[in-house]
């Protein structure tokens, strides 16, 4: 595929800038406001999808941006121009040169071939020194598109598929900093959609901002930024970056439940012990995750930013909240909250947005039981345990088993496990002794990193089963090196376990649990 090069624009901010934007139509019923104080910025080089229902006002917005339609009150900034205050002849004049626009049915012109059909823009601008010129631009903007060879075809001669990489074709003939394309994809088959967002993809990796008015979530999700327009106003996008598993209708309805809220700095807005009857996502600021330790000292696991959310686990587990959540000491916060009731709508309606939560939520549990572990700063636990995954074992299967080499050990992060020892001391070997069972927070394994490297032990899960995370040797030996108090917990559970292995083993059993 040929490159066009872009010419690109010296400026320093955002290429659009939208203030305070208001479209107010009469009516015969009376005044309806589509736009409600629309307030967004696109960076130069992005790539967004703008969505929303019928009626939402998304339409209105993409009018007013290539002035097809005019604000009642608010301003537009596009490359620093006021597109607000241009009369229709600088409008025009504008539009033509600076923005490239791509409808949903193609819109072209059928008595003109497919190369005069690109050539048209730069002709009604006056770019570009005469028709030969133009027409070698426009053959390999129609070769970019991979249509070159039906340039001289007449629109009816060839597939919807190829009339709309040639309507791109034609967005592209001037050169423009910004393409906006409203539902592009929407009367294409998969495979060609595919190639026309592929095509999309490309000119933004060529610098060109591209705004995308579009009903398909999966290509939705694959822009750099989504742009919600619910009821005449934009949906704040650390909502929408929050709840991306969910669909575009997912999205908009549940939008309608959440409730603003500010908190001062320092101010606690869940506290560890409590019943969970709210999901928080934060629009503004930062939160301090933080758990109670033994003795009422409070140790910082996690902080939070915009786009993350918290509250979820104590309501997926119907259970009392595992930690407390501050606003940060550096300023107040903005959240938007949703009530239990609708969060159980939420995951019930999205098997997505359940199984996101449920990796949230394991990956949280295993931070915060490590920290109680190790009592490490936030960075050096995220960097120690990354991704990590959780393995689930069901009442009754065998983590580990006594006798077998282990270059690992293990941290529960859910459940119960119990600890058995395969006798070989007394008259008849081969009975069963239970030496310990092991709750959340509590780890096992380790003596084989610590001795011979075999197990001296069966581990079972028991009771409702166990989520356990294994960590290696390099892990191990990490913590004992940046935690002392992991090294003392290490030294005490370490002692206590030799000391009953040996209690209820033959003299030659050694090792770890």
């Amino acid at each position: 595929m040929t490159r066009i090069d872009s010419a690109k624009g010296a400026y320093d901010g955002p290429l659009i800038t939208v203030r305070n934007l208001v479209k107010v139509y009469l009516t015969p019923a009376g005044a309806f406001t589509a736009l409600n104080g629309l307030d967004v910025q696109v960076e130069r080089g992005e790539f967004a999808a703008v969505i929303g229902k019928s009626g939402s006002g998304k339409s209105t917005f993409i009018n007013m941006l290539t002035g097809i339609d005019r604000p009642t009150a608010g301003e537009i900034f596009i490359g620093r121009r006021p597109i607000h205050a241009l009369n229709e002849t600088e409008m025009a004049a504008w539009r033509g040169r600076n923005l490239g626009i791509v409808f949903q049915f193609f819109q072209l012109i059928p008595t003109l071939t497919l190369v005069e059909n690109v050539m048209l823009p730069m002709e009604l601008n006056g770019l570009y020194v005469n028709r030969r010129e133009r027409r070698n631009r426009a053959l390999s903007l129609l070769e970019m598109v991979e249509v070159a060879e039906q340039a001289d075809k007449l629109p009816s001669a060839v597939s919807g598929g190829q009339q709309q990489r040639v309507a791109v074709a034609r967005a592209m003939a001037n050169d423009p900093p910004l393409i906006i394309a409203d539902e592009p994809t929407g009367n294409l088959d998969s495979r060609t959609a595919e190639r026309i967002f592929n095509l999309f993809e490309e000119l933004v990796a060529q610098g060109k901002t591209i705004l995308m008015v579009t009903h398909d979530d999966e290509l939705a999700s694959r822009v750099n930024r989504t742009i919600v327009i619910a009821d005449g106003e934009i949906v704040n996008e650390y909502i929408v970056q929050a709840l991306a598993a969910l669909s575009q209708d997912q999205l908009i309805e549940v939008t309608r439940y959440f409730e603003p809220r500010t908190f001062a700095r320092g101010e606690t807005i869940v506290r560890q012990g409590e019943h969970g009857a709210e999901f928080f996502i934060i629009t503004d600021g930062k939160v301090d995750v933080l758990v109670e330790q033994p003795g009422g000292n409070e140790m910082l696991v996690d902080r939070l930013s915009r786009g993350h959310y918290f509250g979820e686990m104590a309501l997926i587990a119907g259970s009392l909240r595992t930690a407390t959540v501050r606003a940060a000491a550096d300023g107040e916060v903005s959240i938007v909250a949703l009530d239990g009731v609708n969060f159980q709508n939420l995951i019930s309606d999205s098997r997505s947005l359940r199984e996101e939560l449920g990796r949230i939520v394991d990956r949280r549990l295993l931070a915060y039981r490590v920290q109680a572990l190790a009592e490490l700063k936030v960075d050096q636990l995220q960097a120690l345990i990354g991704r990590r995954p959780l393995d689930y074992y069901p009442p009754g299967s065998t983590i580990l088993r006594q006798g077998s080499l282990g270059d690992s050990f293990f941290v529960i992060v859910e459940g119960e496990v119990e600890v058995v020892l395969d006798q070989v001391a007394g008259p008849v070997g081969g009975d069963e002794k239970v030496l310990e069972r092991l709750a959340p927070g509590q780890f096992f394994g380790e003596l084989a990193l610590l001795g011979d490297s075999r197990r001296s032990a069966t581990v079972r899960a028991s009771g409702v089963g166990a989520k356990v995370v294994e960590l290696d040797r390099a892990v191990f030996e990490e913590l004992i090196t940046s935690s002392e108090q992991f090294r003392m917990r290490l030294e005490d559970d370490a002692a206590g376990r030799q000391e009953r292995i040996a209690r209820h083993s033959a003299p030659a059993v050694s090792g770890d649990a």
